[in-house]
């Protein structure tokens, strides 16, 4: 019976994963970034032009999405160590995208490497 992490190595086995060296230039060059990791932790932080994009709800927001709907544009995925990351990867291969990458090593890499965070402000009262 396979577990979690079996899940994660048989996707990674079958996915691109994107080294941290060539992570900035994947975003930058990406149609669209996506992360994949729960609202709250992407709140607390995530890469500057992300699109939060729960690995739990991914399927259904492609496919409600007009402007993620084209299956040639070029995506970069990432989560905290990027076992999210590679099963979305894998799911969006499934479902027909050509142009897919998982971040090695996810957000806490990048983070961990001092690449640019971007965090909301939270509002001041008072």
């Amino acid at each position: 019976m396979k577990n979690a992490l079996d899940l994660v190595a048989a996707a990674r086995a079958r996915i691109r994963e994107i080294p941290l060296e060539q992570a900035t230039h994947a975003v930058q060059q990406a149609d669209y970034v996506l992360d994949v990791r729960e609202a709250d932790e992407y709140a607390a932080g995530h890469l500057p032009g992300a699109i939060s994009m729960p690995r739990g709800v991914l399927e259904f927001r492609l496919g409600s999405s007009p402007e993620l709907e084209a299956r040639d544009r070029s995506f970069v995925l990432y989560c905290k160590t990027s076992g999210r990351a590679a099963l979305a990867a894998l799911a969006m291969h499934e479902m027909g995208y050509v142009d897919v990458g998982s971040i090695a090593g996810g957000f806490d890499a990048w983070a961990a490497a001092g690449l640019p965070v971007a965090k909301p402000q939270q509002p001041r009262f008072g």
